[in-house]
């Protein structure tokens, strides 16, 4: 019998102080160890947030009383993030940093978008406890300097040109990337795990020193939004679209194509710094709609009513969340064949691959020609949703990852003593 353990997660971005993927992922992990009745303390960095986003927030994210946030702020404001990209250190975030590890004995410290906080906070250990120390790679920052592995701003990275692409990116080079500080920090960390076998293999094939398992993401059960389904978002049938609004993100291949999918809309949720280009791109076709950035419960009705979300990226993602997403919903999925999108439609048969935008055609022509295939398609993706990516297989797998950790640093499971 374990008791109730006391969590430290460390990352730049966190909700609301967020812009994607990674830090509503760590949200749904927070929420979900507090519910479970652990402690959670989560260490975040406003100043970088705002680095990027001089304003507050659009969207509101409730709070648990299990989880302690900490902002990371400075009266320097924007040099402490650029401080640490260059330095690769948390040089005026440490204060703040050492009071958390001051507070409680720690059970687990787990890392996640670090690019922000520098590799030496992988050494961190806390003041008491015997602490397992865990990485999530939501991203290819580890390998990549740029995080996306996205080359020269034309294509997927084919092979590393690391500090010309940084240049190209106009981003200053990390020079602490060349003295061995990153292998020498991830030494501290007891496993790091990849949303995606893709992601694992990748970060073996570029070179990084330690290994990397497969623990894919988790979204929470949402069966109430399938059984009995809000209002359709409107009449018109439709097609979805869900993602930050970038250029990796691939929406533009969509809308150039859409005077080719007649009688389907196609909504979209989100936004981002492309956004201005794609309602450029799309202003001459009335059938591509712009929702503007939606809060989760906001999105339900817009999955379970929508012929299939589309996931087009042009870039390696480590995962593609917007097709669990989906799937929670019985909502099927066409993804590009690229990174570690197909991993979750092959392995859940809930939808299609395409590799070219003939392909990409022929499946929404399928989808809409056969609402059964499209049923079947659903219910793949649901079965496969329960079995391996809602929250309760995810802390099955989760808690594997950490006891089997503590077995190897400790001989032993120190919660369990």
């Amino acid at each position: 019998m374990s008791r109730p353990l006391n969590f430290l997660h460390l990352t730049t971005f966190y909700p609301p102080y967020h812009f994607g993927g990674d830090a509503v992922q760590l949200y749904r992990l927070s929420r979900a160890l507090a519910d479970s009745g652990h402690h959670v303390d989560v260490v975040h960095c406003v100043d970088a947030y705002h680095l990027l986003h001089p304003g507050e927030p659009p969207v509101a994210y409730a709070e648990h009383p299990n989880v302690a946030r900490h902002e990371l702020r400075s009266g320097l404001g924007s040099l402490s993030p650029l401080l640490t990209q260059q330095t690769g250190r948390p040089l005026l975030k440490r204060k703040t940093i050492d009071e958390v590890l001051r507070m409680r004995p720690y059970d687990v410290i787990h890392f996640h978008n670090i690019s922000l906080l520098g590799p030496e906070i992988l050494s961190v250990r806390p003041a008491q406890g015997q602490p397992v120390k865990i990485y999530t790679t939501h991203e290819h920052w580890l390998i990549c300097p740029t995080h996306v592995l996205w080359k020269f701003n034309r294509g997927p990275c084919d092979a590393p040109d690391c500090l010309r692409c940084t240049l190209h990116a106009k981003r200053p080079p990390q020079a602490w990337r060349y003295t061995g500080l990153l292998d020498r920090m991830a030494k501290h960390v007891d496993q790091f795990v990849a949303p995606s076998r893709f992601t694992a293999r990748m970060h073996a094939d570029r070179g990084f020193s330690r290994p990397v398992e497969h623990l894919p993401n988790f979204i929470d059960r949402v069966d109430d939004e399938w059984r009995s389904p809000a209002p359709r978002p409107q009449e018109a049938p439709y097609f979805l679209f869900v993602g930050r609004l970038e250029l990796i993100k691939g929406l533009q291949t969509l809308i150039a194509l859409w005077d080719r999918v007649p009688k389907y809309d196609l909504l979209v949720a989100g936004t981002g710094t492309y956004e201005l280009q794609l309602r450029a791109m799309a202003a001459g076709n009335p059938r591509v709609k712009f929702l503007g950035p939606l809060a989760e419960r906001e999105l339900g009705a817009l999955y379970v009513h929508a012929m299939a979300c589309i996931v087009p990226s042009i870039t390696y993602e480590t995962f593609g969340m917007a097709s669990v997403e989906a799937f929670a919903r019985k909502t099927p999925v066409v993804v590009r064949d690229l990174g570690g999108l197909p991993e979750v439609v092959r392995d859940s048969g809930g939808g299609f691959v395409y590799r070219t935008d003939e392909e990409l055609l022929e499946a929404l022509r399928q989808f809409a020609d056969s609402p059964a295939l499209r049923t079947e398609m659903g219910e793949k993706g649901y079965g496969a949703f329960v079995q391996w990516w809602c929250r309760e297989a995810h802390l099955r797998a989760y808690f594997d990852y950490l006891e089997r950790g503590a077995e190897r640093k400790y001989g032993q499971v120190p919660w369990r003593m």
